[in-house]
């Protein structure tokens, strides 16, 4: 018996984008443990998680949405865990919001009643070209007719597990500024994707925008590294990088790019690393003009050094993807 049986929950057709990433197929998962018959569209290349069926589809073409992927069949609802791979702006602008409207206008026509949009809490304070695509998305779903589901989790555990290993080579924890400049509330991919398949049939989940981060205190990269290398039972070793550097790395980039278009790219990755940097990945307070922890909510119970812990040991292997931070 699934877990929505036990509570007299219906089973639900889902239609899920972007269920080959880390997250969409902890996703995939969450929604098959609750019995939902689950759609996962992917590239003829990709090989989707299991207890889904797989339907090749591009499904940056609205008409192969419409043909391979719908098929004019009935979905309750259409989750998406699609982000685009670089932040560059072609492809934040092709991904993060023409590949969505599109989507959208087919759910629309295909008569689904709810989306469930995995977005980013960076959109806060949007600085960047994939953030203002983001952004846009975002106020074409609230406008539409559907039901939405607006989800900005915090930092990802892969995101912030790049230094364990050269740590344990003995090299030293790199932190911009004194190490306490950002701090956030990272959230791994199951107590995630637990969160977005609860999203159904959670009625206060409905029409809203929903910033959620893992358990426990906000964490800093400083306390990252003091606890890595406790883990380790070896002395800190920290080097402190000047966010000045970053932006001499920007400028120098920016200028190459007024002559070189594959500059241009180049110098919005570094915008994107410094603003990481420099960001807190919590809840913003426009009052106050302030991050706060206390606002940004919690879900699950796995913490980032549990799973430090887990790559110590061999447990697991970091999957870190294109949205590595370090």
């Amino acid at each position: 018996m699934t877990p929505n049986q036990a509570n007299g929950l219906q089973a639900r057709r889902v239609l899920v984008l972007g269920g080959t990433g880390t997250i969409g197929r902890a996703t995939v998962r969450a929604l098959v443990a609750r019995g939902h018959e689950v759609v996962c569209l992917v590239r003829r290349e990709r090989h989707g998680p299991p207890g889904a069926e797989l339907r090749d589809c591009e499904v940056t073409d609205p008409a192969a949405l419409a043909n391979d992927g719908i098929r004019g069949q009935r979905f309750d609802v259409m989750l998406s865990c699609l982000a685009s791979r670089t932040g560059t702006p072609d492809d934040a602008w092709r991904i993060d919001h023409d590949a969505h409207l599109g989507a959208l206008h087919q759910a629309q026509a295909a008569g689904i009643s709810h989306m469930i949009l995995l977005s980013a809490i960076c959109v806060q304070k949007p600085k960047l070209e994939f953030q203002r695509a983001k952004l846009a998305f975002e106020r074409a779903l609230i406008e539409s007719s559907i039901d939405y589901t607006i989800v900005r989790p915090t930092a990802f555990f892969k995101s912030l597990s790049g230094q364990v290993e050269r740590v344990r080579q003995g090299k030293p924890f790199m932190v911009f500024g004194d190490g306490t400049l950002t701090a956030c509330k990272p959230i791994s991919d199951d107590d995630l994707a637990d969160y977005l398949a609860d999203c159904i049939d959670n009625p206060e989940r409905r029409n809203r925008i929903l910033p959620i981060g893992g358990p426990g205190e906000a964490i800093t990269p400083l306390m990252q590294a003091e606890k890595l290398f406790a883990m380790l039972e070896e002395a800190p070793r920290i080097r402190h990088v000047p966010v000045a550097l970053l932006d001499s790395i920007v400028l120098m980039l920016a200028t190459l790019g007024r002559f070189v278009p594959t500059f241009r790219a180049k110098a919005e990755l570094a915008r994107i690393g410094r603003y990481y940097a420099t960001e807190s990945m919590l809840v913003w307070d426009p009052e106050s003009a302030r991050y706060d922890a206390a606002a940004t909510p919690s879900a699950g119970s796995d913490t980032l050094f549990d799973y430090y812990e887990r790559l110590l040991s061999g447990e697991e292997q970091a999957e870190r993807g294109e949205h590595a931070v370090f």
